[in-house]
């Protein structure tokens, strides 16, 4: 009995042990070798497969990438030039400063690729090659002498926190890894790296670690430090510089020799690198401007890059001058300094105190703010409204003799009075005595209006009204207001506001309102004639700064305000509870400081501005008759016989003269006359002024630019005119 089965079995072993010849191709069999290699690709196949299954479901049960841990970043405060000023720990307690890509050495970067991911710009976050030579070198030596981990698997496990050795921990690094080659660049992912490398302790991020080692930013390092960097995130706790140095030596060198190797470096660069000196302790982070640093973080604490008007270099040297020479006045005693550029408004250096961390100084109050006694600094101002009301001229004469203004009596500083005097050497000695007679024809209203047009409130006495007592320091004022005040004085009588915080582009914010003018340029000018020419304190030459000291009552503040063509410069001394120093005096505590501080800005000071139109360069006997002598209440208004009345002349404007009306659209002119019988009259390009007649002043409002010709008449028929020009 035969199967049809059977015999199809039959045939097909026949077919099999046919001769070779007789065998077709298509049931040839495989080389063994060909099947191995099938296999194995179908095995690879299946493993990759598997592990990419696995990765995915492992990336769907780690989540998102945590980058918000990446964006924590210390706060940092800068300078004009993006200079590192301040920074301030993370919350947990952390150095941790912004760093970008091109803000680091090139070097550093080679070596870090040449030690650590060498092909880190061609995986795809993991680095295939690198594990099957760790793997075989694990197998050869039987310990871990290679590891596989890519830069972008370090910093999967920094984000994640976690250090696990575990197969487990691997795959979750590299679960990570893929997910940010996925959704960052390659330099995204470096520039994280950079961040958040540990580097021992508190610090993190190759630029926290270069300022906490080095003490300088990572733009420029040498060939060793950058090698020491690479090799610190390797074991952070156990190489750090300022408790293990020989450590951190040993695996700078080895970094060295794997950059020879690698050929990043010459071996005999590599060599001298390694005689660097390591570094044994830790340096401590700047904090230059702490006062301003703070009070913006605190204004502003959403932001973490803070951006100033300071300069870096001209913060630390002023810094250090008033610490220093502070220490020598005496104990207890602190100091503040202002410097700014009077064209722009900007705060180039900022000093509270004379010492941030001095608690017997009480170093941590900002002294620039405090509201104090200006003492005479505000004399120049009460002058420079006498010479823009035609009252006076610098070399209008004056007396210096006891005066007395009702129930107040002023006396000069030394106790002493000097009889005539010109307005040039009262204000160059701060006579106190004309300055009170001074005011008194200016009007103490006058002066505190101009001072709050310019964006400055005094402050006075509660329930009070300005006194003549404000010419000698009778309110308060900050600092940061007399330094504007004169920022203003110094460019050309144009109110100028302070500007220490720097826009999105890096320029200084502009004033937010544009005031009108503090004086005209031309008493202005009057003003740093004068004060160009006032005495130097000792070993000091005078002549090219411009300046004014001041010392408040019972000695509690020494002032010095000076500035030149670019700079002001603002200085006060003192104690910050108010208590009185005897023989602290502006002239020899405040004044040197403000010199030196002029001599740190520039090696020469800035000119001053050229004389503006409409200045009457003369002596005292060539001036108009109005201004040969300063007119006080009560005294005759003109020499002259006892049957003869003086003749009516125009004291204000003198003939000739410039004014500047651009800002005056809310306060009128003064005119005014001297001599004459009442009652007088007023005539402007012969159009009648409406005005008092019997007074000797008339407001007049100008309604355009141009020349006037103004004209006064008295009952008598007499009658002076002048032609002045309108701009």
């Amino acid at each position: 009995m035969s199967f049809p089965f059977l015999k199809k079995r039959r045939a097909a072993e026949a077919a099999l042990s046919s001769p070779p010849g007789r065998t077709s191709r298509w049931t040839r069999p495989l080389p063994r070798s060909l099947r191995l290699a099938v296999l194995s690709v179908a095995a690879v196949a299946f493993v990759a497969a598997a592990a990419m299954a696995t990765l995915e479901i492992v990336k769907h049960q780690i989540g998102p990438l945590p980058l918000e841990a990446a964006n924590e970043m210390s706060v940092t405060v800068l300078d004009r030039d993006n200079k590192l000023l301040r920074a301030f720990t993370t919350k947990d307690g952390r150095w941790r400063l912004p760093v970008d890509v091109s803000e680091v050495d090139p070097r550093y970067l080679a070596i870090l690729m040449a030690f650590e991911d060498k092909r880190y710009y061609s995986h795809g976050g993991v680095d295939m090659l690198a594990f099957l030579r760790a793997g075989y070198l694990l197998l050869r030596h039987g310990q871990i002498v290679s590891g596989g981990s890519t830069l972008t698997m370090q910093v999967a496990r920094l984000l994640d926190g976690k250090h696990e050795r575990t197969g487990a921990g691997k795959l979750r690094q590299v679960a990570r890894a893929l997910q940010l080659e996925e959704r960052l660049s390659k330099d995204d992912i470096l520039r994280l790296y950079l961040r958040l490398a540990p580097f021992g302790g508190n610090i993190e991020g190759v630029r926290a670690a270069s300022l906490a080692y080095f003490g300088k930013e990572p733009r420029h390092l040498s060939a060793g430090e950058a090698a020491l960097l690479v090799a610190l995130p390797q074991s952070p706790e156990t190489r750090r510089p300022d408790r293990y140095s020989e450590r951190a030596r040993r695996a700078r060198d080895r970094v060295l020799d794997r950059a020879v190797e690698e050929g990043v470096l010459p071996k005999a660069e590599a060599e001298r690198a390694k005689d660097e000196r390591v570094p044994k302790q830790r340096l401590e982070f700047l904090k230059l401007a702490p006062h301003l640093s703070e009070a913006e973080v605190a204004a502003k604490p959403a932001k973490t890059i803070h951006r100033l008007t300071l300069d870096r270099e001209l913060q630390s040297a002023v810094e250090k001058l008033a610490a220093e020479e502070t220490k020598l006045l005496g104990p207890k005693l602190s100091s503040a300094v202002i410097v700014i550029d009077h064209n722009t408004g900007e705060v180039l250096a900022h000093v509270g105190s004379a010492g941030y961390l001095d608690n017997d100084r009480q170093g941590a109050i900002d002294m620039t703010a405090a509201i104090r006694s200006p003492g005479s600094t505000l004399k120049p101002f009460i002058y420079g409204l006498a010479f823009e009301a035609g009252l006076a001229h610098p070399e209008t004469l004056i007396e210096d003799r006891r005066t007395r203004f009702g129930t107040y009596t002023p006396e000069n500083f030394d106790e002493d009075f000097h009889g005539t005097v010109t307005v040039r050497e009262a204000l160059g000695n701060s006579l106190n005595v004309p300055a009170v007679k001074v005011l008194a024809a200016v009007g103490p209203g006058r002066l505190i209006g101009r001072f709050r047009r310019a964006g400055i409130e005094p402050a006075l006495p509660r329930d009070t009204q300005p006194s003549l007592a404000i010419a000698l320091g009778g309110l308060g004022m900050t600092l940061r207001d007399l330094v504007a005040l004169y920022g203003g004085l110094a460019h050309g009588g144009e109110p100028i506001s302070l500007s220490w915080t720097r826009d999105g582009e890096g320029k200084a914010k502009p004033a937010a309102n544009p005031r009108r003018r503090l004086l005209s340029p031309v008493s202005s000018w009057y003003v740093t004639d004068i004060l160009k020419d006032a005495p130097p304190p000792p070993n000091v030459k005078g002549g090219a700064i411009a300046y004014k000291t001041g010392t408040s009552y019972g000695y509690r503040d020494a002032w010095a305000i000076g500035y030149d063509g670019r700079h002001v410069v603002g200085v006060w001394v003192g104690r910050p509870d108010g208590a009185s120093t005897p023989g602290l005096m502006g002239r020899m505590a405040a004044a040197p400081i403000l010199f030196d501080t002029f001599a740190r800005i520039a090696e020469r000071p800035a000119p001053f501005r050229s004389a503006p139109a409409g200045v009457i360069k003369a002596t005292g006997a060539s001036l108009p008759p109005p201004l040969k002598r300063f007119r006080e209440p009560g005294d005759s208004q003109i020499a002259t016989g006892p049957f003869l009345e003086p003749p009516v002349l125009i004291s204000f404007p003198p003939d000739r003269s410039e004014l500047d009306v651009e800002e005056r659209e809310a306060e009128p002119l003064i005119l005014k006359a001297e001599g004459g019988a009442l009652p007088l009259t007023w005539l402007v390009d012969g159009t009648p002024v409406q005005s008092d007649p019997f007074r000797r002043e008339v407001e007049w409002q100008p309604d355009g630019r141009g020349f006037a010709k103004l004209t006064v008449i008295d009952a008598k028929g007499y009658v002076d005119r002048v032609t002045v020009r309108l701009r």
